[in-house]
């Protein structure tokens, strides 16, 4: 996660081009390791239901501008306003549908990843069917060091499907950023490229192979994919994300972030 210091026009902020049978959205925040605003995901989401309609597309590429991150999580600014349970209920509930609209897309998706990949940035990574990166991207879940919050059930759930359980603790518990090849090796990557410039050509060449398959075939597959899902205890997750969210380590760690200096956690 990181938080916007140079505002800019908003409309910029996600770049969406048709390119042949693919769509690419480009995560333009470059300045801003790409961190995403609620707008950022909600056009995303628009997108999305987009790329659902139109049966002419087939291949859905996500990317973050400049090379530097893929996108690195949640704006931590959109955080200021959190003041009662609901809001943390309602941001959970929110990022989650969006993030369940982009693994239930109609076409296959492909996440081509240059920097960082971290927070919200790994769970949109972790939604795509297909994930490419460069030799120097790095992956992580480092809350337990920024925010003190916490995943959300459906999250733990994605990320153990990828990775496995050992690897995801390694990754919450250490908040240490991971290596492209070691997520290579836990089966998160399916392909290394030597740099940015490598990702962008690579991707677009992948995209449009993916698109020339058969679109039933994919689409029934990703369905099946998902019915194996197990069903998640609704009440369960709301307790857990209020324990974390409306704690004071919470409070302390956005503060702490947005203030530039090492949050000091209490446990309460």
């Amino acid at each position: 996660m990181t938080v916007n210091e140079n505002p800019r026009d908003p409309t910029q902020d996600l770049l969406i081009e048709r390119i042949g049978a693919v769509v690419r959205v480009t995560i333009n925040r470059p300045q801003s390791r790409n961190a995403m605003t609620f707008a950022m995901y909600e056009g995303i989401a628009k997108t999305i239901r987009e790329v659902d309609a139109d049966p002419s597309v087939r291949v859905l590429l996500i990317i973050g501008a400049g090379g530097k991150a893929f996108a690195a999580g949640t704006d931590i600014s959109e955080f200021k306003a959190f003041t009662s349970p609901q809001h943390a209920i309602d941001y959970e509930k929110r990022i989650g549908k969006i993030l369940d609209l982009l693994e239930e897309c109609r076409v296959p998706t492909l996440a081509a990843i240059g920097g960082a990949c971290t927070g919200g940035g790994l769970g949109i990574a972790a939604c795509c069917d297909v994930r490419i990166a460069t030799a120097d991207s790095r992956f992580g879940l480092p809350i337990a060091r920024t925010l003190g919050n916490c995943l959300s059930l459906e999250s733990h759930v994605r990320f153990v499907g990828l990775m496995g359980p050992a690897r995801v603790k390694d990754m919450v518990l250490t908040a240490r950023l991971f290596g492209a090849q070691e997520m290579q090796y836990a089966g998160m990557l399916s392909e290394i490229v030597p740099d940015y410039d490598t990702l962008t050509v690579r991707a677009m060449e992948l995209a449009t192979a993916i698109a020339g398959q058969a679109p039933i075939t994919m689409r029934v597959t990703k369905q099946a994919l998902r019915a194996m899902r197990p069903a998640l205890d609704e009440e369960l997750e709301q307790k857990l994300i209020l324990s974390a969210y409306m704690s004071n380590d919470f409070a302390e760690g956005v503060d702490a972030f947005l203030n530039k200096r090492a949050p000091n956690w209490t446990g309460t």
